[in-house]
């Protein structure tokens, strides 16, 4: 029976069940269609649900995937549940419903939102990063780090969040507050384990040249990590006779150190502390910089504090000079060895500094060129004077010469150093992959054995942070007490857990073989499946998220188990929903849009076209519930057409010629995600259609509806078989558009007089210059222009402009 008016309620559920129950989406590994595999950010499942920015997302990847398969590619585009992490432990405690009752809760509710999409996953390969089938490849991975020495524990200064008692990765505080809770975070010192991912920073630069990712995302990876090419010098400093390493890019500028400034965790102060005469303001300075986060320290506008470490001094290697050592806050102990020179006459925060604590101004450089105004700091590059034997050199010459002196004299040399840090891996909290490593009196840390694997997360009754800042896991006696693996004596496991990312860092390997437990996936299905041919996701993915995966994926390539260098060919990145008042959508604000509301309302594909029709994809779009009922306006005028022309048998030759120009344009926008533009397209065809609908036959409908199908499934699929179809409207082939048919006869000419623009006509696209010349001169407004004039030239450029360069007549006046 026809529906003679669009029901999406009722017929979006029956197709989506008979998608499933044909497995219409499932990939075929080793198919000898061309393999397409895309990927989306699989979410993490949180008690909120589903939001319209997921939907925007999923429903721009599902396009393409859509559009893929009917174009004959065999198309992977999987889901699964980035599950483990702090938001869910959070919300445990908040509601006293247990992590893992809240995480199964929370993953049916997403699926069933999902699904109620229409979104083409191949659900057959679903993923959860809590289920310990999976995080047993999780924790083998860090096994295989710690291996490799890539995997240490050390006792290091780490961001800490009082409220929520674990220590955050640099990447999770955003201004110097937590990402997640939005506390203030301060600076604890406590054993962690890391993950020595800076060993890997030459290579996440260098191969970006072989991937195919947005310049802005390269950019992203490159700034994160930092690279900086320049000098180590050695400063010898008195009393204790040892050597502080400095790492400076501005080496030309040596001459002209005031000062040494020591961060204030620099593991040289300990010994420092008893020879200063000012040991107690010392340790004031050093416990008040504890209380602040990195974020707080290394603000570039912050007025620079520090405190000077009296009766010391350091001797600068190439004047034998005694410079005063200071601390100073804004100095990282993590970064260029934790200590810096201070040149105020070539810098402008030394400068700033030195005023405020009256040290010396030494200029050491000048500008190559005279200047009118001479005045310090001098930043730039220039000739280099009052510097001993270096004088006269540029600062580019200097740079090269005091190296080379300094490395023949075992004083420094060359380096190169990273802003990326080793990468925090503990996390003291309840809701994460155990860390597979067993601690014994006698042998140290141990891993566990690979056949031992997984080590399963206990099931904990209270989960609470702990008081002194361990994981809940301390409390879990039976679970921690174990034999040494390799001597058998009384040991116990470790309890901090893994972070957000560890399972989210491989995820789309396991995708290729999710039920696989004897390896981490088969190696002919990584070699058939793997790079990730497209990858989509949030802007604020696009650095660290990205940085981890590639890095892992590096280390896996390493071990021979994947077979490339870099997991993703193509990676793009989309803006996010922001609320019809302009915010972030948040229930504090009372802005959130449910798209179950939505889907409910005015149906899934609605919904679904709305989101590609709202905007630049990759920019921030205000939600608009005025232009959601718009779209629904105009899924009811399409349904109306082709019920009202699937009887018409032939097509005018304006509507084929329209129907093949927006075949071209919508394969192109599909695939420049200009999907914004494609649905206008699409409306401006209806419109059109709907005021010819005598011309508008049989095969321009079934191209529209193929055309339109991986944007509205749903209703494209009932019209097709609304139109006698027997198979799927998504079985179909991706059309093709014909050149010849679209090619157009015709173009606007552009007529100037001196560059300026004077009128445009419509001429044939093959008009010769003459012929445009007499055209062009017959037009009333280019005759007003060249009243008076003659023209000296005229230059044609074929199919776009003609332009006259005329000059004003001279009249002879006659007595």
């Amino acid at each position: 029976m026809k529906e003679l008016k669009y029901n999406p309620q009722k017929i979006e559920k029956k197709w989506q069940k008979y998608w499933q129950e044909k497995n219409f989406y499932q990939a075929k590994d080793f198919s000898k269609k061309p393999k397409q595999y895309l990927l989306v950010e699989f979410p993490y499942p949180s008690g909120q649900g589903l939001h319209v920015g997921h939907c925007r997302s999923y429903t721009a990847m599902d396009i393409i995937a859509r559009k893929r398969r009917m174009a004959g590619f065999n198309v992977l585009f999987p889901i699964g549940w980035d599950a483990f992490g702090l938001p869910t432990e959070n919300y445990a405690l908040k509601t006293g419903i247990h992590p893992q009752i809240a995480t199964q809760r929370n993953i049916k509710n997403f699926k069933r939102q999902l699904k109620s999409l229409g979104l083409s996953f191949d659900w057959s390969r679903e993923i959860n990063t809590t289920e310990p089938r999976y995080y047993k490849w999780t924790q083998w991975i860090f096994l295989q780090l710690f291996k490799k020495d890539l995997a240490y524990q050390a006792e290091i200064p780490i961001n800490w969040c009082p409220k929520c008692k674990i220590g955050l990765a640099n990447e999770e505080v955003i201004n110097g507050r937590h990402e997640r809770c939005g506390e203030k975070v301060v600076q604890k010192t406590k054993k962690q384990w890391l993950i020595k991912i800076t060993a890997y920073a030459d290579r996440l630069i260098e191969d970006l040249k072989k991937v195919n990712y947005l310049e802005k995302i390269k950019n992203q990876q490159i700034n994160w990590i930092g690279r900086s090419e320049g000098t180590e010098v050695n400063f010898k400093i008195e009393k204790i006779n040892e050597i502080v390493k400095v790492f400076t890019t501005r080496v030309d500028t040596i001459f002209g150190v005031v000062a040494l400034v020591l961060a204030p965790e620099h593991k040289i102060i300990n010994k420092l502390l008893p020879l200063v005469s000012n040991s107690q303001e010392v340790k004031k300075y050093i416990q008040k910089t504890k209380e602040k986060s990195e974020f707080e320290r290394t603000q570039l506008e912050k007025e620079r504090t520090g405190v000077p470490l009296k009766g010391i001094f350091a001797e600068n290697p190439l004047t034998s000079e005694k410079i005063p050592l200071w601390l100073a806050d804004y100095v990282i102990g993590t970064y260029g060895g934790g200590a810096v020179m201070v040149v105020p006459a070539h810098d402008k925060r030394d400068f700033d500094f030195a005023k405020k604590y009256n040290l010396k101004i030494k200029e050491v450089v000048k500008p190559i060129q005279k200047r009118e105004k001479n005045s310090l700091p001098f930043v730039e590059e220039g000739r280099l004077v009052n510097s001993g034997q270096f004088s006269g050199l540029t600062s580019q010459e200097a740079k090269e010469k005091i190296t080379q002196y300094l490395a023949e004299r075992n004083l420094g040399g060359k380096s190169v150093q990273y802003k990326l840090r080793d990468w925090i891996f503990s996390r003291q909290h309840y809701w994460g992959e155990p860390i597979p490593i067993i601690h014994c009196p006698k042998c140290g840390a141990v891993p566990v054995p690979e056949k031992d694997l997984p080590v399963k997360l206990p099931y904990l009754k209270k989960y609470q942070v702990t008081e002194t800042g361990e994981s809940p896991l301390a409390n879990a006696k039976q679970w921690l007490k174990v034999k040494c693996p390799k001597c058998g004596s009384p040991a116990k496991r470790e309890t901090d857990t893994m972070p957000n990312w560890a399972g989210s860092n491989w995820y789309y390997i396991r995708y290729l073989d999710p039920k696989n437990d004897k390896e981490i996936a088969n190696p002919k299905k990584i070699k058939y499946w793997l790079p990730v041919d497209w990858y989509n996701g949030g802007m604020e993915h696009t650095t660290l998220h990205l940085l981890y995966s590639r890095f892992i994926y590096k280390f896996l390539y390493d071990l021979g188990v994947v077979f490339q260098e870099e997991p993703y060919q193509k990676r793009t990145s989309h803006g996010i929903v922001l609320a019809e008042d302009g915010r972030k959508m948040s229930k504090s604000f009372g802005n959130v849009v449910n798209p179950d509301e939505i889907v409910k309302k005015y149906g899934a594909d609605t919904l679904r076209v709305y989101e590609m029709f709202m905007g630049p994809f990759d920019q921030a779009i205000a939600w608009s519930s005025q232009s959601v009922r718009g779209v629904r306006r105009f899924l009811d005028k399409l349904w109306q057409l082709v019920l009202t022309c699937q009887k018409n048998k032939k097509s005018s030759q304006e509507a084929i010629k329209k129907i093949h120009q927006l075949n071209k344009k919508i394969e192109e926008d599909i695939e420049k995600m200009r999907f914004n533009t494609a649905i206008s397209s699409f409306m401006e065809f209806v419109n059109f259609a709907l005021e010819n609908k005598e011309g508008i036959g049989k095969e321009v409908i079934e191209r529209l509806l193929i055309l339109f199908a991986p944007f509205a499934p749903h209703l494209t699929e009932e019209l097709w078989h609304q139109l006698g179809k027997k198979s799927s409207i998504h079985n179909q082939s991706w059309p093709k558009y014909n050149p010849k048919l679209i090619e157009e006869k015709k173009i606007v000419l552009v007529i100037q007089i001196n560059g300026k623009l004077r009128d445009k006509i419509e001429v044939e696209k093959n008009i010769s210059k003459e012929e445009a010349i007499k055209i062009a001169l017959s037009q009333e407004k280019v005759k007003k222009h060249l009243t008076g004039k003659k023209i000296k030239k005229e230059i044609f450029v074929p199919g776009k402009l003609i332009n006259f360069v005329a000059v004003e007549c001279k009249i002879k006046m006659s007595r």
